[in-house]
């Protein structure tokens, strides 16, 4: 029980597993290949498809060898096997990320986007578009993984250009790939000599046709739509690099599995937004921390704890704390009489106890330990603070070696840069009073 997804590789001594995650994902360059130092599986996106497809969140895959069979090219023979095998039901509660804000991904250079709307089931809507009339514009949707995926989707099977095929088949790569289990398309004008060529290339002792469907030896499509919704197929397994089934409507244009591992990335960064606050029991809102959970990790108290919430925060990447400046600050008193102006130390201050957040945030348990500054360079001050503003401080992860962190922060009223500097601190334990 709980075990997520796991790939097991039976023909190493040991049997070491690799657990399905983003984090294992070591090469996406012809499809998801995940990974623990040497040990490798290609390929497993149909597999994935079929264990999501069928709404399976625990089990365990062995394979003997780096690579799932490759099969007709589809998931439709893993779908088969997971049927026949036959799912037991757990007695647990099945746990979901809830999408509950815009999550998007665009790389414009490739034409892709995808964007991730709340939504209460999973739902997924893909469009391609090629320049080859055999494909053109596609289109698919899919609203009820339970109900369409073994039937609509599971048996829709990849597809290549020929060119990709020739090349690929020349760099020893494919090996188990043969023009009968991919939609193999028509890229270009052959002769006849070059018909012979790609029949040796692939051990075919029968006529390889040019077929006017667009399509390398006349194969019949399953669906009208056979390449998009492969594309779809690609996509749930994809998903399933996240960890957990998502509620959120999923609509892409034109990706693949670079853009998909993206996609689980940001996806992922959300999540782990959602255990913080989760884990210090912060209402849902935009705040991340509040001042209560902010207390929890920092050691500071008042007069000298001047963060009040942090609204953005992904661990060892980046933290966005804001501090808000009334007249009432005990700094305001001397600081100066007649013209209150926040101290510029002070402001450095509250800009490493919002990196403090972050890196004590990543402690097992922050109350064991303390976040020492050891340094602080290219410290610039752009604009006075004073009394009614809000400064919003934005700290970035650098260096980290062992326990030393070098970070850079910025502090912004409104759009206005305030202050700037670089931090350096050291993360050391607390010593027992």
């Amino acid at each position: 029980m709980n075990t997520g997804i796991v790939f097991r590789r039976s023909d190493i001594p040991d049997s070491p597993d690799i657990k399905v995650d983003v984090e294992h994902v070591i090469d996406i360059s012809r499809g998801t290949t995940i990974g623990i130092d040497d040990i490798k599986i290609h390929t497993v996106e149909h597999v994935l498809a079929a264990v999501s497809g069928l709404e399976i969140d625990n089990i365990i895959c062995e394979v003997a060898g780096n690579e799932p069979p490759v099969g007709d090219g589809s998931s439709l023979p893993f779908v088969e096997s997971l049927l026949k095998a036959g799912i037991v039901e757990q007695d647990a509660l099945k746990d979901y990320l809830i999408i509950d804000k815009t999550i998007t991904y665009s790389d414009p250079e490739k034409g892709i986007d995808i964007v991730v709307f709340p939504s209460d089931e999973f739902r997924i809507t893909f469009m391609v578009d090629y320049r080859n009339p055999a494909l053109g514009t596609q289109y698919t949707s899919m609203y009820s993984l339970h109900e369409e995926f073994a039937t609509e989707f599971a048996a829709a099977r990849t597809f290549c250009f020929l060119h990709e095929v020739e090349e690929l088949r020349k760099a020893d790569l494919i090996k188990g790939g043969d023009l009968e289990n991919a939609l193999v398309i028509i890229d270009r004008e052959m002769t006849d000599k070059e018909m012979n060529d790609l029949r040796k290339l692939f051990n075919i002792d029968s006529e390889i046709k040019l077929s006017k469907n667009g399509i390398l030896n006349n194969n019949e499509l399953r669906y009208y739509n056979e390449p998009v919704r492969h594309k779809a197929l690609d996509l749930i397994g994809d998903l399933a690099l996240l960890g957990m089934p998502i509620k959120g409507h999923v609509m892409a244009a034109r990706s693949g599995h670079a853009a998909n591992a993206e996609l689980v990335k940001l996806i992922r960064k959300e999540y782990k937004k959602k255990l913080i606050k989760r884990k210090y029991k912060v209402a849902e809102g935009n705040v991340v921390l509040d001042a209560d959970a902010i207390a929890k990790i920092l050691p500071h108290r008042y007069p000298f704890l001047l963060v009040d919430r942090i609204v953005d925060l992904i661990p060892g990447e980046h933290v966005v704390g804001v501090k808000n400046i009334t007249f009432n600050e005990p700094f305001f008193q001397g600081h100066f009489p007649g013209r209150p102006i926040m101290p510029g130390v002070l402001i450095v201050e509250a800009m490493a106890q919002t990196g403090g957040v972050m890196l004590l945030n990543a402690e097992a348990d922050p109350t064991k330990k303390l976040v020492y500054f050891t340094g602080i360079d290219n410290v610039r001050f752009r604009r006075a603070i004073t009394p009614g503003d809000t400064i919003r401080f934005e700290v970035e992860m650098g260096a980290l070696r062992r326990t030393m962190v070098k970070m850079y922060g910025r502090a912004y009223v409104g759009e206005d840069l305030a202050c700037e500097a670089e931090l350096m601190a050291a993360i050391i334990d607390r010593e027992e009073s």
